[in-house]
């Protein structure tokens, strides 16, 4: 099976994805919703809550780990690949990829947690791939509260993307990278207040692409995690009233979730 955690919704944007590009693959999705966001919090939590995940996520025979929370990534990944032989992969490296190939100009933009934007490693990983580009980053801590009270289509919502995109605007990027896999879920308030010239990564669709390559080159791999009979499922940590709406809406049909303790 294919283990997915995130700190909360927001990972099951990636979920669908795979779930659409790799079909007959089963996933085990564990959503932190009791701690979320994990934005706000310290390296160090970040990085033992993303301990417990994978040990909860191998625990329900996860054979590979998707790390779908960018906060996570940016912190606790070197720890995750140090610590596991498992493969794993995580959200901010396929997003670069596609960022350095769409953009034109070499001027790419990054919105994500306070976590995400001062670890630097999307400023890190997309000078290793195109030297040449300069980096914009803009924290919205606001976002993903917002998303996770299911607040997608709210006034104050579409004001509070209008001010974290003005200075991104400003520089004049060509390429907006969703640094969070809550964001995709306002991609309809984002793309208008960036402006219809620039290229948005969805980072949700962009590991599921990586993903499906992998599988596609490693027969191993595939036949391993390739179990059409059975069912996926979802845990969560808490069970806030608008999750199952908000999940519902990412999938188009009505997902069991699942309360556990992590």
């Amino acid at each position: 099976m294919i283990g997915i955690f995130d700190s909360g919704v927001g990972g099951m944007t990636v979920a669908r994805a795979i779930e659409t590009l790799c079909p007959g693959f089963p996933l085990i999705y564990l959503g932190d919703l009791a701690r979320s966001p994990y934005g706000s919090k310290s390296p160090a939590m970040i990085t033992e809550y993303s301990h417990r995940n994978t040990e909860f996520l191998l625990r329900q025979g996860a054979k590979l780990i998707v790390i779908a929370c960018n906060s996570a990534a940016s912190t606790a990944s070197t720890f995750l690949h140090s610590h596991y032989a498992q493969t794993l992969i995580d959200v901010i490296c396929p997003a670069v990829n596609q960022a350095t190939e769409i953009s034109k100009t070499g001027r790419i933009g990054i919105i994500g947690t306070r976590a995400t934007i001062n670890s630097g490693q999307y400023e890190r990983r997309l000078r290793d791939v195109r030297p040449d580009c300069r980096v914009y980053s803009q924290a919205c801590p606001l976002l993903v509260p917002l998303v996770e009270e299911g607040w997608l289509k709210r006034r104050e919502t579409k004001m509070i993307v209008k001010q974290y995109l003005r200075p991104l605007r400003d520089k004049q990027i060509d390429t907006l990278i969703l640094g969070c896999t809550h964001y995709p879920l306002l991609k309809k308030v984002i793309a208008p207040r960036i402006g219809r010239k620039v290229h948005i990564i969805d980072s949700s669709v962009a590991v599921a692409q990586h993903l499906k390559s992998l599988l596609e080159k490693d027969d191993q791999l595939r036949a391993d995690l390739y179990d059409p009979e059975t069912p996926s499922r979802f845990f969560v940590s808490d069970i806030p009233s608008p999750v199952h709406a908000l999940a519902a809406a990412i999938f188009g049909r009505t997902v069991t979730l699942e309360k556990t303790d992590v």
